[in-house]
């Protein structure tokens, strides 16, 4: 490839996304110069800015579509999992559910070695990116650069779905992030006037033309760069043309879940055994690169229409609840949600009309790992979740199975159901249901823990986000969570932003 010559900034932020647009902001609001490398392209395409075009994105040129191996637990089948890959990151793909999880999750996380994560101390970091619809108050910030809305104009499947949770005796809430998490409603997005509002366009299209700005996409980067035991730059790729970029400061990682960790282990940092197979010399052995990667697991039950469904205003994700499978645990670990749309169950039939509704668990104790296939940065890395290998899983997703088909055949569905599709009138019994589990079983787009956060021998950063035995680097994103909040991961990316970037200027 050819090379180029290097340019120079006091920071280098890879990743565009959800915590890197945070990032960027912040430094670049204190007097600092910002390089910003984003493997994909300009968010410039209608389909991002639309809330309802979303599932059109999955797949798309703006979409990873990262595969992962065979799962054993879940009939041998490949995921497909989308990661964004263009500026804003998922928050550009996404399907815009604002939640940031129960304060037991940071709560855990600070006793678990990561203090100044704990509940108390993270809320104001949420509060301080919001510009929430209604108003500062106790649970919510008015003036950030991120809009937070509630939805207008529900659609009438979703008022029924949230009708049938009540009469099954779900209460329901008015905000999953207010004092009460629990319950069945309608959800906050980040979105404003009809238009989605991701981190880019929320947190850096004002800025734009910062002097101290500069935004390089289409590139992919290839690895860290060192000055004896420092990171100082990163050398990235744009249209097999090689760069470099320096860092005065300080390299900040914002790659995600996938991407963070990778470009750790092709920079010498991760597994020695794993980092010598492919023939990279090791800069630093940290076995838990890579480890820990887990997911949120969700399902599709799939309902027929008696009719076409008139079309929504929204997200197509009006509606979900939450639920615990145990009273006694401190938070939910079900998140249900409703699609007034089919979303299909694979191997299933696929109706011309229709709803879903789409049973999840939000607290997985499986964990998987991500490793190198290639020494090649552009190769794909091999990740592999392994979805359902604990027994708690799998059965906590037959109960949101079964919890979800009394919701679906109350009377309030009546004027809308024909036919369940999926999981189908053909599975009566609990093993059917679990075969239908394995069979079904998805993404829930919510991948964490690469890069875990913490003190102990398998953690990657400690609990300012500094890569242990790294000067010069951090990693901010969901890959740093120990493990995954009980919610939809946007906002706790956001909030990893906001705490990376104090952080750092701290430091500074």
């Amino acid at each position: 490839m050819a090379r180029t010559e290097t340019t120079e900034h006091d920071y280098v932020v890879v990743g565009a996304g959800s915590a890197g647009s945070v990032i960027a902001r912040r430094l670049l609001d204190q007097g600092h110069s910002v390089h910003v490398l984003e493997a994909g392209p300009a968010d410039d395409d209608p389909m991002i800015s639309t809330p309802q075009a979303w599932p059109g994105l999955l797949g798309s040129d703006m979409d990873w579509a990262v595969p992962t191996s065979p799962q054993q637990h879940a009939n041998g089948r490949s995921i497909v999992w989308p990661r964004g890959k263009v500026l804003g990151g998922s928050s550009s793909i996404n399907a815009m559910i604002y939640i940031r999880g129960h304060r037991s999750d940071y709560d855990s996380w600070a006793y678990n070695g990561c203090p100044g994560w704990d509940w108390d101390s993270v809320l104001p970091l949420f509060k301080r990116s919001e510009d929430h619809v209604d108003g500062a108050s106790e649970w919510h910030g008015a003036g950030g650069p991120m809009p937070v809305s509630r939805i207008a104009d529900p659609h009438p499947t979703a008022f029924s779905f949230v009708d049938a949770a009540t009469t099954l005796g779900i209460p329901q809430t008015d905000d999953f992030n207010g004092e009460r998490m629990s319950g069945v409603g309608f959800n906050h997005v980040t979105a404003r006037d009809g238009r989605r509002m991701s981190t880019w366009q929320s947190f850096m299209a004002p800025v734009a033309g910062h002097p101290g700005l500069t935004v390089t996409t289409g590139a992919h980067a290839h690895r860290v760069l060192f000055d004896g035991e420092r990171a100082v730059g990163v050398e990235y790729a744009v249209d097999g043309v090689v760069h470099q970029t320096r860092a005065t400061a300080e390299v900040v990682l914002s790659a995600g879940v996938i991407g963070s960790a990778h470009l750790l282990l092709l920079s010498g940092i991760g597994p020695a055994a794993q980092l010598k197979e492919f023939g990279i010399e090791v800069r630093i052995d940290l076995p838990g690169v890579g480890e820990n990667l887990h997911d949120h697991a969700i399902v599709f039950n799939v309902y027929e229409a008696t009719r076409p469904l008139p079309p929504g205003k929204a997200n197509l994700l009006e509606a979900q609840f939450f639920a615990g499978t145990d009273s006694s645990r401190p938070g939910p670990d079900l998140q249900p949600l409703f699609f007034h749309v089919v979303y299909p169950a694979e191997s299933y039939p696929v109706p011309e009309h229709g709803y879903t509704i789409a049973p999840g668990i939000v607290r997985p104790l499986s964990r998987g790992t991500l490793r190198l296939s290639s020494a090649d940065p552009e190769a794909t890395p091999l990740v592999d979740p392994n979805m359902l290998a604990e027994r708690y899983d799998l059965e906590a997703l037959v109960d949101a199975v079964e919890m979800c088909r009394e919701i679906g055949a109350a009377s309030a569905f009546d004027e809308w159901r024909k036919a369940e599709m999926a999981p189908g009138p053909e599975a009566r019994t609990r093993d059917d249901l679990r075969a239908y589990v394995r069979r079904a079983v998805s993404t829930y787009q919510h991948q964490v823990g690469t890069c875990r956060m913490g003190l102990d021998s398998l953690s990657v950063v400690d609990p300012s986000l500094r890569v242990h035995g790294v000067p010069g680097l951090r990693v901010a994103d969901a890959s740093i969570m120990p493990a995954v909040p009980s919610g939809n991961t946007n906002a706790p990316s956001i909030m990893i932003g906001e705490k990376a970037s104090d952080l750092i200027l701290a430091d500074r």
